[in-house]
């Protein structure tokens, strides 16, 4: 686990084992397909979620409203009181999603463990492939958006340009220099225009993940964003395709760095690349 100043959100493999059956604690599994991954092995007793289905809203391109995060809370065995540990499949990405939906709606205890699936089972901890219904469905109240966390299409035109506001570009490298709309391998269609926002760095999300699907150390992280000219007290606006990717690096330059001022563009180059008007860079 890295030494940082806020490293406390961030727990390891062997903590999660020794908490698993802690009342106060709840353990998610955040993934993708959940039929391919967590009902063929997860952390004994870890609810699974959805990214796509428990984790964005379900009728409009958008991050879940507040009655369907208290709904999903409230089924998963969580109240307002709970610690819950998030864990995640593609090196931890998921998982930094949904850590960062629900501070966006207010929940105070919240843990990542780090490296995710992939550390678990290389070091070949237990795993179960019973689905984990909880008995009771808990009472669970969500707190009003933080929406200082959040960055809107309109915030980013506000700000082009301005010093004081670096915009992140944390998707491949074909992607950054308008060759993909997606990732290599991934679904191509969806997104009308290649390239990316004007002015942005490109720090992709994944040099910040060492070999065993765990965070780089402090001292690393602080140099690859350094490097690029990000400073602490400037406003640093991470995105990538969907906001997931772009996440995992909000989550590095906050908690794990300590830099105050950090907001996730989660309409991200879907939203950009689809938009009559607005500027885009290309190589």
């Amino acid at each position: 686990m890295p030494d940082s100043a806020v490293s406390d959100v961030v727990v390891s493999t062997q903590w999660v084992f020794e908490h698993l059956k802690d009342d106060s604690v709840v353990v998610v599994e955040v993934n993708a397909s959940l039929e391919v991954d967590y009902k063929t092995g997860h952390i004994p007793g870890a609810v699974g979620w959805g990214l796509h289905s428990d984790l964005e809203h379900q009728i409009r391109r958008d991050v879940p409203d507040v009655d369907q995060i208290e709904d999903l809370m409230a089924r998963s065995g969580i109240t307002n009181s709970t610690t819950v540990v998030l864990y995640g499949d593609g090196n931890n990405r998921s998982a930094t999603w949904a850590f960062w939906i629900l501070k966006y709606y207010g929940h105070e205890d919240l843990k990542l463990m780090d490296g995710g699936r992939t550390k678990w089972t290389s070091e070949d901890r237990p795993l179960s492939t019973k689905v984990t219904v909880p008995t009771k469905r808990m009472d669970y109240t969500g707190q009003s958006p933080k929406d200082e966390i959040r960055a809107t299409k309109q915030h980013i035109l506000d700000h082009l340009g301005d010093s004081e506001v670096n915009i992140v570009d944390t998707r491949t490298h074909e992607e950054y220099i308008g060759q993909l709309t997606s990732a290599p391998g991934t679904d191509q269609s969806g997104i009308y225009r290649k390239g990316r926002i004007p002015g942005a760095v490109h720090i992709p999300w994944d040099d910040g993940v060492s070999e065993d699907g765990s965070f780089k150390s402090v001292k690393e992280l602080q140099t690859m964003y350094e490097t690029q000219g990000l400073q602490p007290e400037q406003e640093i606006v991470p995105y990538c395709r969907l906001g997931v990717r772009a996440s995992f690096s909000w989550f590095i330059l906050k908690y794990l760095l300590g830099y105050e001022n950090v907001r996730n563009y989660d309409g991200s180059w879907t939203e950009w690349g689809n938009s009559v008007g607005v500027p885009v860079e290309t190589d």
